[in-house]
Order: C-alpha cells, then sequence, then structure tokens
C-alpha cells in the first residue's frame, strides 16, 4: 500500500504524537528509550524522514523552537490517524523475522565443532551484554509511561528466550559433536 508508513517513519510519527518535538529532541528520546535496539532510524534520516513525513501531509510545523530557530513538528489529523492505523496493524500481525543465526545453524555441518562451540560462547557473551545493557536503559528511566516499559520488557523477554535456547544448545552439543 503506497501510503503505508515503514518502521522508522511509524517510531518519529509516533513520537510526534506524544508531544511535538524538533530533530535533535527526537535523537534525545530515541537514544534515551534505546530505539535503536528494535528499530533502523540513524541520527542523519531523522531530518530526511521528518521531509517525507511533511510532505505526505502527516506532519506539520507547530512553531519555533528555542535557540537556533529550531522546528517543531507535530502531527496534523491525518497523521494522528496513520499513526494509530499503523500502529494497531504492527501490534496485530505477526511478520516473520530473518535473523542471520538461523542461515549459521542451517549451515553448521561445514562449521568445525570447536569453531562453532566459540561460536555460540561469543553469542552468548553479546546476550548477556545486551540483556544487562537494556535493563540498565530501562531501570535508568523510573515512572515511564506503561507503553515504553513494555518495549523494553519485549526486548528483554526475546534475549531470555534465545538466551534459555542457547544454553540448551549449547549443553545439548556438549553431549555431541554437535552435527
Amino acid at each position: 500500500m503506497a501510503d503505508e508508513l515503514t518502521p522508522a517513519e511509524l517510531t518519529l510519527l509516533g513520537l510526534l504524537v506524544e508531544k511535538p518535538r524538533h530533530g535533535y529532541e527526537l535523537e534525545e528520546v530515541i537514544g534515551a528509550r534505546g530505539i535503536r535496539e528494535w528499530t533502523e532510524i540513524g541520527f542523519s534520516s531523522i531530518y530526511y524522514l521528518l521531509s517525507r513525513l511533511r510532505e505526505r501531509g502527516l506532519i506539520a510545523e507547530v512553531e519555533a523552537g528555542r535557540g537556533k530557530a529550531r522546528r517543531v513538528y507535530g502531527p496534523t489529523d491525518e497523521g494522528r490517524r496513520a499513526c494509530a492505523r499503523a500502529a494497531e496493524a504492527a501490534v496485530a500481525e505477526l511478520r516473520p523475522v530473518f535473523p542471520p543465526v538461523l542461515v549459521g545453524l542451517a549451515n553448521q555441518p561445514v562449521i568445525e565443532p570447536g569453531r562453532l562451540r566459540d561460536a555460540l560462547d561469543r553469542r552468548a557473551a553479546a546476550l548477556a551484554e545486551r540483556i544487562a545493557a537494556i535493563g540498565a536503559a530501562r531501570d535508568a528511566q523510573p515512572g515511564m509511561p506503561t507503553f515504553v516499559r513494555a518495549i523494553f520488557d519485549y526486548s528483554l523477554g526475546q534475549l531470555y528466550a534465545e538466551r534459555r535456547w542457547l544454553d540448551g544448545y549449547l549443553a545439548e552439543l556438549g553431549e555431541g559433536d554437535g552435527r
């Protein structure tokens, strides 16, 4: 559908529905909430995405910001409706995810067992680091809205599930040759 929002567009539009913001403030919220953990949105793309949303009539400049005349954007009525439709669809629809680890596992027979074990151990270490980082980011924001906490908790739930799987798989590999 031509008017479908990309995840990055929906993310920015949703932040503007929360409250009007300028680009730098959007960057601050994206960083504080760990949004880059679950969607591709770079600092340099924020202004490009704001421009796209403005061209589509989903946001408009609402006031001049302080300082260097920063432009503050807020949603239009159509922007609010588009955000609500896209957010509802994103919550309701189950879409496939294509993690590279599955491709690696599908090709596991070509990996030497010792190297496979090392790769899985590196993955376990990376999981532990990610769990700690997301937990710290969540805990650094007491009093956050329930929906923001839900994002952190969902991400942590996924990581904990992968860690349980990985622990079981490593134990299974310990019993055989991993093939």
